[in-house]
């Protein structure tokens, strides 16, 4: 393995170039605006669909969080962001080099967080692209800054991405980030990808921290929801009861009524403005 390893250096080195060389002429960082410059986000109406393969290769990020490059991949260092998925995901997008065809593409959420340009969800991309033989998007992108890092499962339902970019239409779409618990990023990234005529085949991540592994809620849960809530759930998050992910469906029953979650929504935004106000961010929700 280790000298498996040693070959696909110079393969995963040209990789990095081509996405770095890429970041740097489209400039993605100007066209990512905060949440209070934008109206609402549509309606997130697309399921991840049932029969989409879900890959991950971690339960937890320790493997991810312990890794000596991993904070400045966070902060948008590419080359930190290619050392760390060689050294903890090269044996593992190998193993699972069957799971998808060549003529998938590998989409990833560009992600401004609080520390930075998060790096390591396009790195992977391209990485798996490489290792699968298909190709990673280069056009898609997050226009929003939605700082998930720190946040709690309401504050997540509160703070949604919005996408923009080229979609192929019929196109198979591979869905991959580094860490993954409620699912709404990706599920929204999926949401905009399927609105525009592409296919969602799978998801690759490295950690699937979620208590549901699956991205499809079970059918009791779904009942509830919609015997519950009926359309409110539109309303309060803009979001269909059929287009959550597993883990936000189990979140939200938990719930009793809809003031309850109205009321957890408001405090939720509170924390927001407080968490990124203590960074020197100014409100993303326009107080």
């Amino acid at each position: 393995m280790r000298g498996a390893e040693r070959t696909q250096t110079p393969r995963l080195t040209r990789a990095w170039g081509f996405v770095f060389r890429d970041n740097e002429t489209h400039s993605v960082e100007t066209t990512i605006v905060s949440l209070q410059d934008t109206t609402e986000p549509d309606v997130r109406r697309f399921a991840i669909p049932a029969n989409a393969a879900v890959v991950w290769l971690f339960d937890a990020d320790q493997a991810l969080k312990t890794h000596p490059a991993y904070v400045k991949a966070k902060a948008g260092d590419w080359q930190s962001a290619l050392t760390l998925v060689s050294d903890v995901a090269l044996t593992g997008i190998y193993a699972n080099r069957n799971k998808f065809a060549s003529d998938c593409v590998f989409v990833a959420p560009f992600a401004r967080e609080a520390s930075g340009d998060n790096a390591i969800p396009q790195v992977l991309a391209e990485v798996c692209a490489m290792v699968f033989g298909a190709s990673a998007d280069q056009t898609i992108v997050q226009v929003t800054k939605v700082y998930h890092t720190g946040a709690d499962a309401m504050e997540r339902l509160a703070l949604r991405p919005e996408f923009d970019g080229d979609v192929q239409s019929g196109k198979r779409y591979v869905l991959v980030d580094d860490v993954t618990s409620l699912g709404g990023t990706l599920a929204e990234l999926g949401n905009y990808i399927q609105s525009k005529g592409g296919i969602v085949e799978g998801i690759f991540v490295l950690v699937n921290a979620g208590r549901s592994k699956s991205f499809s809620p079970d059918k009791q849960t779904l009942k509830l929801l919609e015997e519950r809530y009926a359309n409110e759930l539109i309303e309060i998050f803009g979001i269909k009861a059929n287009a959550l992910t597993a883990n936000e469906a189990r979140y939200l029953v938990g719930f009793r009524s809809v003031d309850e979650i109205r009321n957890r929504l408001t405090k939720a935004k509170q924390e927001v403005d407080i968490r990124l106000r203590s960074k020197g961010i100014p409100s993303v929700f326009g107080r």
